[in-house]
């Protein structure tokens, strides 16, 4: 018992320190994330003096140089390049990870996961250089231009698809053997267990990895500035080009000055409110409250 007893209190002072270290990295993560926000809004309030909100939504159009400022068809672009990427890679991406759980035998199933990681690491620069070799042409000839609402979707399903897999392959094997067991012990049918029993146990990872591809997806730029065009307009059609907030920051702040450069970084604010929204959903999840 006494050496139980100094053994424990040896320890303590490194549990002390290490709880003092985690202390400072969240702190100092925290406050870097404090002061992009802090940065971004300080470079906005420059154009939110002068041109003032409303006019970013209710503009004609995009002109910096005339004066006009309306970010609303960028905000649709990213919002529909967005919304039919997640659409296409999560039911693929959950798919994925359940064929290789409980449908394809070992052999398979290990290189098919090493694939998923392969794909993970490819630079984005690398994925916008095969579309726009590959797959843009491909669209041109089915309806151009080409560039398009369409080559970005395609793009960034392909982009996000590891991420998605990835995490409910985690979600899935995280599962309790004894839900599996009690399902079997039922007589329930393999897809009756996994519909029933594994999607209800994995719900909150598979919403998890849901809100970290819409991350990505939003975040965006190079791959998308080299397919979709960079016409800013909203789109009628998958086939018409567009312009996405991040595509529209990296081309013109370059160049940008004055009030130019200052609606540039309130195009990064209104970025900033929609990871800000996704990581609140993420909070709300990691919580149960969606699900009760």
């Amino acid at each position: 018992m006494t050496s139980l007893r100094s053994n424990t209190l040896s320890r303590w002072p490194t549990d002390e320190l290490l709880c003092w270290v985690l202390r400072g990295t969240a702190t100092i993560a925290g406050t870097i994330v404090l002061l992009i926000v802090v940065f971004l809004i300080v470079e906005a309030l420059p154009a939110l003096y002068h041109v003032g909100l409303p006019r970013f939504f209710t503009d004609p159009s995009w002109h910096p140089a005339d004066g006009l400022y309306n970010l609303t068809p960028m905000l649709w672009g990213t919002l529909f390049a967005m919304t039919g990427s997640v659409l296409i890679a999560t039911p693929l991406g959950i798919l994925s990870a359940v064929f290789c759980h409980y449908y394809a035998p070992p052999t398979l199933a290990r290189p098919y996961r090493r694939l998923i990681e392969l794909l993970a690491g490819i630079p984005s620069v690398v994925y916008g250089f095969w579309g726009l070799v590959v797959l843009v042409p491909l669209i041109a000839e089915i309806q151009p231009p080409g560039p398009s609402l369409l080559a970005g979707i395609l793009i960034l399903t392909i982009m996000i698809l590891p991420t998605i897999t990835l995490m409910a392959d985690a979600s899935l094997a995280n599962v309790p053997q004894q839900y599996l067991r009690g399902a079997a012990a039922l007589g329930l049918p393999r897809w009756a267990t996994i519909q029933s029993v594994v999607f209800p146990a994995a719900k909150s990872g598979l919403c998890t990895g849901v809100i970290l591809e819409t991350g990505r997806a939003i975040g965006e730029t190079m791959a998308i500035l080299m397919v979709c065009g960079n016409v800013v307009q909203i789109p009628s059609s998958i086939f018409d080009p567009i312009r996405t907030l991040t595509a529209n920051i990296a081309l013109e702040m370059a160049y940008a000055l004055g009030d130019h450069r200052a609606a540039l970084f309130v195009s990064g604010l209104v970025l900033m409110a929609m990871i800000v929204a996704l990581v609140l959903a993420a909070e709300w999840i990691s919580r149960g409250r969606v699900y009760g």
